[in-house]
């Protein structure tokens, strides 16, 4: 693989990994059109090492305060936080404590803020459930997502379904529910929704994101938690995957290409995230469908 193409795939896969637009179709298709060698699986899982390194980096703070509000960590700590009540902290202590999320008694401790301060329900454990489906599909369906599922009138196919739930979800969405009031429930379905993404063109975020909307989450809500939610799964595929990148090699392109997917899926994120404050998802919707003409037009050429 030349240096150029790993660094087109790369920018391919760090914008269309956040973007509910289908990642694996985008990177069947670049080859396909420039009439390169097919990279492989293996390297599009490569990559999205790129995109987790963008979520984490990214998100931070956010999985800094969902770790920390953790059952999990809580127990290994031995100690048990209860959030504030922000009426009863005098204003001095407010003043001297801007950064608060937790209170242990009297004792202020300092948690960096982010956009999910007051969590009703443990958000990590919502996440390590929701991603199960995912896994257990990835493992059965392994084989047709590497050989069948790599089909051009496949993914135009996924693409419309895609757009057309996408565009469903969007319109017909409360749209008034954010992270607080994410349910081990709601995850669930959103973690099944997420399974449904091993085949090319149906599109990780896109999927996640459709289901999140239509169980009544704001549309940066939906947008955030189908990011969060992608960091184990990648992290697991990545970690699958990771011998068969020793057998065939590892070289300048993997890693030029995993430091360009992290560059462009962070600016994806956060441009993607400020687009939907007051933006619908009815433009991604649209190019899923274009997306799907052109290829059914490029299959019969």
């Amino acid at each position: 693989m030349e240096i150029i193409q790993s660094i087109i795939i790369g920018i391919i896969q760090g914008i269309t990994e956040f973007l509910p637009i289908s990642s694996s179709g985008h990177l069947i298709l670049i080859p396909n059109i420039f009439g390169w060698q097919d990279q492989g699986l293996a390297f599009d899982v490569a990559l999205h090492w790129g995109t987790l390194i963008a979520t984490l980096v990214y998100f931070r703070k956010d999985w800094t305060n969902i770790v920390r509000k953790s059952y999990l960590f809580k127990r290994f700590k031995n100690t048990k936080y209860q959030i504030p009540n922000t009426k009863s902290i005098s204003n001095d202590q407010s003043k001297n404590s801007p950064n608060s999320l937790f209170q242990r008694g009297n004792k202020i401790s300092q948690y960096p803020i982010s956009n999910i301060q007051y969590l009703k329900s443990d958000l990590l454990f919502i996440i390590i459930i929701a991603t199960i489906p995912g896994v257990i599909a990835g493992l059965l369906l392994n084989n047709y997502a590497e050989t069948v599922f790599r089909n051009p009138l496949i993914i135009a196919g996924t693409l419309s379904v895609g757009a057309i739930l996408l565009f469903y979800s969007d319109k017909n969405g409360a749209k008034k529910s954010d992270l607080k009031n994410l349910t081990l429930q709601m995850g669930i379905i959103i973690g099944l929704f997420q399974a449904l993404a091993i085949i090319p063109g149906v599109s990780r975020s896109g999927i996640t994101i459709t289901a999140a909307l239509l169980l009544g989450l704001k549309r940066t809500d939906a947008a955030r938690f189908s990011f969060l939610l992608s960091a184990p799964i990648i992290l697991g595929a990545g970690i699958k995957k990771f011998p068969s990148l020793l057998e065939s090699g590892l070289d300048a392109t993997i890693f030029i290409g995993v430091l360009v997917a992290a560059i462009s899926g962070y600016l994806a994120i956060k441009y993607m995230l400020k687009y939907l404050e007051n933006k619908s998802y009815n433009i991604f919707a649209g190019y899923r469908l274009a997306l799907a003409l052109v290829i059914i037009g490029w299959c019969l050429v």
